[in-house]
């Protein structure tokens, strides 16, 4: 099996990669992630994931890597990480008892060829008191997480219902990465 990158220094990406069983080494990309005015957030997902991926593979040729990107878009508008507790308090305050969508993009490439993809799941919160707004915002989790809040955590007593990959949400659609990953010759415990 060739030797499998994770360009992602994300521990949510490690350990939904750990749990399906992938042998993977960490190799942070530290690439310019600003981009164009106009993209559109599956644009902006797939352009940063190649970014990551082409970054990594240069450094290191042969090597199967795997770049990844997640944003969390309300009415096509990207809501990234919140700088502080008041930008989270108005983020979580903006999704309140609506439908956003997370998109992911993925792109795996082994420096001879690519594959890249984007996963869009949507996601709808229970309408939120500022009382439990601020309660969440308190425990520090929404500090890191693109659009203040991580499904995994504390962050799932928010969420009324998902329609799509929970892991996508998470940060990493793991069944279609896995498809692909299987395509370069990477297979984590169950071969797809």
């Amino acid at each position: 099996m060739p030797r499998f990158l994770l360009a992602s220094q994300s521990p949510r990406r490690k350990e939904l990669l750990s749990r399906a069983g992938y042998a993977f080494e960490v190799i942070v990309s530290d690439v310019d992630e600003t981009l164009p005015q106009g993209m559109t957030p599956r644009e902006a997902v797939e352009t940063l994931a190649r970014r990551k991926a082409n970054a990594v593979s240069k450094q290191y040729p042969g090597a199967v890597v795997l770049g990844c990107d997640t944003v969390v878009a309300l009415g096509g508008r990207i809501l990234g990480k919140p700088a502080d507790e008041a930008e989270a308090k108005t983020m979580l305050r903006r999704l309140s008892g609506c439908t956003h969508t997370v998109y992911s993009g993925v792109c795996v490439t082994d420096g001879a060829r690519e594959t890249v993809f984007h996963t869009a799941t949507d996601v709808t919160f229970y309408p939120l008191s500022d009382d439990t707004i601020a309660a969440y915002v308190a425990t520090g989790e929404p500090m890191d997480k693109a659009g203040a809040y991580g499904i995994q955590g504390l962050g799932c007593v928010l969420v009324e219902r998902i329609a799509g990959d929970y892991s996508n949400v998470v940060g990493l659609p793991l069944s279609e990465s896995a498809r692909v990953l299987a395509s370069f010759g990477v297979n984590g415990t169950i071969s797809v």
